[in-house]
């Protein structure tokens, strides 16, 4: 294998677009995967004679591989060459969706959800990474916004095209649907990929990897369960969240003595990096309310089915997706500050819209307002992201994209859990619907304080005079 991998955005620029084209298409394919599944688990339990508790673990097991690998990509990414990685991804990516699509029992479904998230944990850091690799830092924002629309696109079609594909031919559809992608995909990645990340041969520490596995994946276990039925009630919740917390203080403390992390927590000591983190962290637990919360009051209380509700979310979620690219642009010219400022006011608008919600709203009022909400996440995800990343040298940032991920899948799982039980506990269900509505209401409450806490984060955003080393 020829080593390219000290190449620049210089030496064969001819090469971007494809190259551009490969790894959307493989980040396309692992997130689509992840919102195809919820609308067919009916099926699958019909089909494999399964309780509801059991088949939540298809999206419950992927969800937690996929967390547990996000850490570990930036050791991955320093270890092994960025061909061979992407190639190794989506190769287990593929394997795992051939086994789902063929799978004739539970798990042997399982072991396959497995093997796909192991790969679809590697394809998004990595993949972002890339980006900031063979872009220069004044278009690092144009490159991330294509991202924002690869990864807006595809959860916004995944319930639709998912409640369609099992209304019309059996689950093992969705699987047979994604697997052509993928296998093309890889084809195609062979012979253009080419490798642009350094290589530096961490050493291998195997505690870490163990430590990080338990303390993430205990974290948002609890968090995820603690969302479900059960609540909080559920005794695995403490157990798990003790034990993560735990080992990743024991995992923080171990990094910080290697001379070779597989995390690295230094990047933290930028302070727009840090910055940044924490705004889309909070501005992410804002945005969940409207996946999580407004299904559940459309289906449960005004009596829509869940392809309804879907469709209600798909125009927010377009509007989110074909903003992104356009934001991107904004963003290479006027940096992240107004654009965030702009987008998190209307955030906070939209967001207690959805605080006086009636047993009689109807469709069109939620998709408008929904709408635009999501153009307000556009207007500030990808441009803080971009900034934050921006902001660390080269040898940094397949861990600043790492952690990124990671810090966005810890606050998913928190508010999720934060604002179901929110909704759960505010409800009043001796007023009927009224009551159970005024729950949702409250919830959104709580949505729209973290959007004003974003707000504020947002003006201490600078513009650098003097930009990370390229």
């Amino acid at each position: 294998m020829v080593n390219t991998q000290d190449t620049t955005q210089k030496e064969e620029p001819i090469n971007k677009v494809p190259l551009i084209i490969v790894l959307l298409s493989g980040a396309f394919a692992a997130i689509l995967n992840q919102t195809l599944l919820a609308t067919a688990l009916p099926n699958i339990m019909a089909d494999l004679n399964l309780e509801a508790s059991t088949a939540q673990w298809l999206t419950t097991i992927f969800m937690l591989v996929n967390g547990v690998m996000i850490p570990i990509t930036a050791f991955l990414i320093g270890r092994f060459t960025t061909r061979g990685l992407f190639l190794t991804a989506m190769g287990l990516f593929a394997f795992g969706t051939l086994i789902c699509a063929i799978a004739p029992n539970f798990p042997l479904l399982m072991v396959g959800r497995i093997l796909q998230a192991s790969g679809a944990g590697i394809i998004i850091p990595l993949m972002q990474t890339i980006l900031f690799m063979i872009f220069p830092i004044e278009k690092r924002g144009a490159a991330m916004g294509m991202f924002g629309l690869v990864i807006s696109f595809a959860p916004a079609i995944g319930p639709t095209l998912s409640g369609w594909l099992v209304d019309q031919f059996p689950w093992r559809s969705l699987f047979y649907v994604i697997l052509p992608i993928v296998i093309i995909d890889f084809i195609i990645a062979y012979f253009i990929l080419k490798n642009v990340t350094k290589q530096t041969f961490p050493k291998l520490d195997i505690l870490s990897i163990i430590l990080s596995t338990f303390g993430f994946g205990g974290i948002l276990y609890g968090f995820s369960i603690a969302g479900g039925e059960a609540g909080w009630s559920n005794p695995q919740v403490p157990i798990s969240m003790l034990i993560g917390a735990v080992t990743l203080t024991w995992f923080i403390l171990r990094q910080r003595r290697l001379r070779e992390p597989i995390l690295e927590f230094k990047v933290f000591q930028y302070k727009t990096f840090t910055l940044t983190t924490v705004l889309g962290m909070v501005v992410f637990i804002a945005l969940i309310g409207a996946s999580t919360v407004l299904p559940l009051y459309m289906q449960q209380m005004l009596g829509f089915t869940a392809l309804e509700s879907g469709l209600m979310l798909l125009p927010g979620a377009l509007i989110m997706g074909f903003s992104n690219p356009i934001t991107g642009r904004l963003f290479d010219k006027f940096g992240a500050k107004w654009l965030a400022i702009t987008g998190l006011i209307i955030l906070v608008v939209t967001t207690f819209m959805f605080t006086d919600l009636t047993a009689q709203t109807s469709f069109m009022y939620l998709t408008i307002v929904n709408a635009f909400r999501m153009l307000s996440v556009a207007l500030v995800m990808m441009p803080v992201t971009t900034a934050g990343i921006n902001q660390l040298p080269d040898h940094l940032i397949s861990h600043g994209t790492a952690m990124n991920n990671t810090m966005r899948q810890v606050s998913g799982a928190v508010g999720t859990a934060l604002l179901v039980t929110v909704m759960s506990t505010a409800a009043r269900p001796s007023n009927g619907i009224e009551g159970l509505v005024h729950g949702v209401n409250v919830s959104f409450i709580v949505a729209g304080i973290s959007a004003i806490i974003g707000l504020v984060l947002s003006f201490f955003i600078k513009r650098p005079s003097v930009l990370a080393a390229s």
